[in-house]
């Protein structure tokens, strides 16, 4: 295994913090002064294995420490075992457990790695899931930190119920039904899903979301990317995490070499009485967006991978246009990238060119992962910020 390195920040933070990451590609890491010593990386902790390689790790990280640790953070989330260990430690060292909000990690990453700590900060964080402080699913966020350890929730994507739960972040085909319910066209789940998954399969799901039965809701940006895959048939059920994704981006990915010209994107639907169509309007952008993509013809190879490309280009430009107006908005000029969904290549291409183009300037995390494996420094930065209470657990 080889030993982390340890990360030279441009800013000193204010207090000493021991970091235990989240759930997914879980890593640990201590923040004193102007370095940041991040552990091995975990991976998921659904594991006993993990779950001990982590203990070991903050082991070894609070013995590494030069001076007493003030405050260990944490995920919002209670059930994450990464949790309960800070909680455990908290206790066990007598200082504050601070609960860091899993987008606002992502995004605070920027801060401590840029240094831009000097004033707000809006970003944009994009993932398949983190608990909101509402208690609901995020995961498509545009959201202003401030430097002391806050933060605002400026926008989001559309909440898309995920029927089954859980099981719906592995079958992208219930997506493909809970937009259809979402939109008024319900009636069209069983003649669109039974030949796929069976007749009692789509009856059952469209039965679940009419009745609003075991159907909570996700604003993240990983599961519109699986609709969208699920829509244009590139994914029924998936075997790996972001399998659904991968397979969309290299779908369009492929068009566009055929196409270097690319392809427009979407504006907002706009329906008799709404008003004037809202430009940053990202609830209304997506869902012009999946009716267009209802409207191909996924045995049409072509057709597919026009939608592909229209996807990542109809999503990059509403969140871009939805960045933009709050820049103007709060007077702010920088933006982070932060969430797995930022691997895509051509999501974070598109939208980096658009809010170039706007004046912004544009930050993704260098030294850390844009993902999970990289949540601790942000989780760190964060708790160091803000002023804690003793034994106290910010949820």
């Amino acid at each position: 295994m080889n030993t982390p390195t340890v990360l030279v920040l441009p800013r000193a933070a204010p207090r000493r913090v021991l970091a235990f990451g989240a759930w997914l590609k879980n890593s640990a890491g201590l923040l004193e002064g102007d370095r940041f010593l991040p552990s091995a990386l975990h991976g998921d902790l659904g594991t006993p294995e993990a779950c001990i390689a982590l203990e070991r790790s903050v082991q070894a990280l609070a013995a590494a420490a030069g001076g007493p640790i003030e405050a260990v953070a944490h995920d919002l989330h209670p059930d994450f075992h990464s949790t309960r260990l800070a909680l455990h430690w908290a206790e066990r060292l007598g200082v504050p457990a601070i609960g860091v909000q899993h987008h606002q990690a992502h995004l605070a990453v920027l801060q401590a790695e840029a240094g831009l700590v000097d004033g707000p900060l809006l970003g944009l964080a994009l993932d398949g899931v983190g608990l909101g402080t509402d208690g609901t699913a995020w995961g498509g966020e545009l959201l202003r930190l401030d430097a002391h350890g806050g933060f605002e929730r400026l926008a989001h994507l559309p909440p898309l119920a995920l029927p089954g739960g859980d099981v719906a972040a592995r079958e992208p085909w219930r997506l493909v039904a809970a937009v259809l319910h979402a939109l008024g066209r319900g009636d069209e789940i069983e003649p669109r899903l039974a030949p796929v998954v069976g007749a009692a399969a789509a009856q059952g799901v469209r039965t679940m979301l009419a009745r609003g039965l075991n159907c909570p809701a996700s604003t993240g940006a990983g599961r519109w990317f699986d609709a969208a895959a699920g829509v244009l048939g590139l994914s029924v059920r998936q075997r790996e995490e972001a399998e659904a994704a991968i397979a969309l981006e290299r779908c369009a990915a492929a068009w566009l070499e055929r196409h270097p010209e690319g392809v427009a994107g979407v504006g907002p639907r706009v329906r008799e009485g709404d008003g004037e169509r809202r430009v940053g309007d990202l609830g209304g952008a997506v869902w012009a967006l999946f009716e267009a993509l209802l409207a191909v013809d996924g045995q049409d190879a072509e057709a597919c991978g026009r939608g592909a490309a229209l996807f990542h280009a109809g999503l990059a430009d509403a969140l871009a246009d939805a960045t933009v107006a709050a820049a103007a908005r709060c007077g702010l000029h920088d933006v982070a990238f932060g969430g797995g969904c930022f691997f895509n290549r051509l999501l974070s291409q598109r939208l980096s060119a658009r809010l170039t183009a706007a004046g912004l300037r544009v930050h993704r995390p260098q030294a850390v992962s844009c993902g999970d494996a990289g949540l601790a420094l942000g989780q760190a930065w964060v708790a160091a910020a803000t002023t804690p209470t003793p034994f106290a657990t910010e949820t």
